[in-house]
């Protein structure tokens, strides 16, 4: 509703200004003016210092945003492959940035040295072979080079040799959550299915396969450092996009099939909490926290916690209105507290035996202080 009103609040004020407008015509009949639709000297040079003071607010606004928000960009990769990615980008980067000075310059530059005059006359020239040659050229090397690199680049990091020593984990999607399913001892997923989902076994995976007979799941995503992960993706019902930004890694989770990408993770999460640039921005972030805390607590709100830094899994698509709230935590760990945390995880197959066991067993020490008129209502709580 409060929608449409705003539409109809738009549509009025439109046709509001369009009335002014006629109106504003209607009061200059008789008076002397030029309607030629002829572009005089005057206009021309006004159309000219606007071209240049376009220009400045250009790069006057570029260099203040590099100045203002230089800094928010990702800093240190925390993967093996993250310098080649951010080599590309930062390559990328120069060439965007040197190219659109040179022709932004030169256009504007142009505009205003060759704009109308009546006591010029615009020259002419049908084509010119070396200038085509020269602008056809250069732009096809540079973008040949980019290309290569940019192929050269994601063959060494879509690469994943089968027969390497890597830990196996597939990431689930569904709106709006993550589950992460560890491929066990064996290293090798059990085949999944959406149509065997039940209960505790939220990702459908097949009990009856023997490579599942060790698969774990987990809430919270857990990695060693220095050994190469391999990630299989799936969806259960849009598309989603499993982003890691700090790992600089990045997939499409497509529904009816699996997707993969694998890297090596080199700093544990507590190192690269010591970095000195996060350090100074966790600090930057607390006391932006603090200050707002301070307000909320003036006004009888709840102050916030401090913010501390964490790996993140994030969805990369809009799957829906909670998209912004899909994410999972991920933690590198050293290969030593990685196997700790690996002792005392429960197969899937396990958990969903138990799951079934225990409404069973609920309902018969219950039915010792049931009398037989009840019994049957425990026994369809047991199968349920």
């Amino acid at each position: 509703m409060t929608s449409l009103l705003v539409i109809i609040v738009l549509v009025l004020l439109a046709v509001a200004l369009w009335q002014l407008t006629k109106i504003f015509d209607l009061t200059q009949v008789g008076s002397k003016s030029d309607d030629s639709q002829i572009a005089t000297d005057n206009d021309n040079n006004i159309q000219g210092y606007l071209m240049f003071g376009f220009l400045a607010f250009i790069y006057i606004f570029t260099i203040y945003g590099l100045l203002k928000w230089g800094d928010l960009p990702l800093h240190t990769p925390a993967s093996e492959h993250g310098g080649t990615v951010d080599n590309l980008m930062n390559i990328t980067w120069v060439l965007i940035f040197t190219v659109q000075a040179i022709t932004q310059v030169l256009l504007h530059y142009f505009a205003f040295k060759y704009r109308g005059n009546k006591e010029k006359k615009a020259l002419y020239f049908a084509d010119n072979n070396k200038l085509e040659a020269v602008w056809s050229v250069i732009p096809a090397v540079v973008l040949a080079g980019l290309i290569l690199y940019g192929l050269y680049a994601w063959t060494n990091i879509m690469f994943i040799d089968d027969e390497e020593d890597t830990v196996v984990i597939e990431l689930y999607a569904q709106q709006f959550k993550w589950t992460a399913r560890y491929a066990g001892a064996d290293q090798v997923l059990g085949k999944a299915n959406v149509r065997l989902i039940d209960g505790v076994n939220s990702v459908g995976v097949d009990l009856a396969d023997k490579n599942a007979q060790d698969d774990f799941l987990a809430t919270e995503i857990h990695i060693p450092k220095g050994k190469k992960v391999h990630f299989k993706m799936r969806s259960q019902d849009v598309l989603h996009s499993a982003y890691m930004p700090h790992f600089r890694a990045q997939m499409n989770c497509v529904p009816g099939m699996v997707t993969e990408f694998a890297f090596t993770p080199i700093y544990t999460t507590s190192e690269y909490r010591e970095l000195p640039f996060m350090v100074e921005k966790v600090a930057r972030i607390n006391d932006l926290r603090s200050k707002k805390s301070t307000e909320l607590v003036a006004k009888g709100g709840t102050a916030l916690d401090p913010y501390t830094f964490d790996y993140l899994l994030l969805c990369n698509k809009i799957c829906g209105a909670s998209h912004y709230n899909m994410q999972m935590k991920v933690v590198v760990d050293s290969p030593e507290d990685y196997k700790k945390w690996l002792s005392d995880k429960v197969a899937l197959v396990k958990e969903y035996k138990a799951s079934k066991e225990t409404p069973a067993a609920e309902g018969a020490s219950g039915s010792d202080s049931l009398n037989v008129a009840k019994e049957p209502a425990a026994v369809k709580v047991a199968m349920k």
